[in-house]
């Protein structure tokens, strides 16, 4: 009986210095946080996918390159670039340019890395049981909106335990559409000038010019 004791004992405190071990969702989210705003210039390819329940909406590859709350996305159909206040988008099938001011909602849907400050914004957030993404080590979080009228309902974040950065990003619609990211070739310490993420008429000369703001 003393034996068996001592072992759901051992067993017990094993089980409470695991638990000790892992971090809090919001420790987890408080660290990646700050490791993104500690990196500099950010270079990272993304994949992303958008569905409505189970149907493929659309998809898209490309990359993107941000500077504190700067950043161009390019694809093969569309570059915007976003200078901290207005937003160019080219679109070039119809050889056009859209310039507006951007609410954060509409930044969110833009750029994968805005989801990182959400959390602050009326979600909860709890760790999930997914440990293991693309072979690596992750923590998977989840946050849930606490207003059910909020856009986005709810994310998924898996965020590799070595480096917190992200590597997945799942995220619902209150209308149930959803939109996968999945990002990859994460190079931080890069540097770019401002003139990077501001749109060069010269470049598009022909562009029809459409100011939304």
């Amino acid at each position: 009986m003393m034996k068996k004791y001592i072992i759901g004992l051992f067993v017990i405190g094993f089980a409470t210095a695991l638990q000790a071990q892992q971090p809090s969702a919001k420790e987890v989210l408080d660290k990646t946080a700050t490791v993104f705003r500690q990196a500099g210039g950010i270079h990272a390819v993304f994949t992303g996918k958008t569905y409505d329940r189970q149907r493929l909406l659309g998809e898209a590859e490309g990359v993107i390159r941000l500077q504190g709350d700067k950043f161009v996305l390019t694809t093969d159909d569309v570059v915007t670039w976003f200078d901290g206040k207005t937003q160019w988008s080219y679109l070039s099938d119809a050889d056009e340019v859209n310039i507006s001011h951007p609410a954060a909602e509409e930044l969110q849907l833009m750029n994968p890395y805005a989801v990182l400050s959400l959390y602050q914004q009326g979600y909860t957030y709890q760790l999930g049981t997914t440990s293991r993404y693309a072979g690596k080590e992750i923590y998977e979080v989840i946050l849930t909106a606490t207003d059910q009228r909020k856009d986005p309902a709810k994310l998924v974040l898996y965020i590799e335990r070595r480096n917190y950065q992200p590597l997945f990003i799942r995220i619902w619609q209150r209308d149930q559409t959803r939109s996968e990211i999945v990002l990859s070739d994460y190079r931080s310490g890069q540097h770019f000038s401002e003139s990077v993420f501001v749109f060069d008429r010269k470049k598009y000369p022909d562009a029809e010019i459409i100011d939304l703001r």
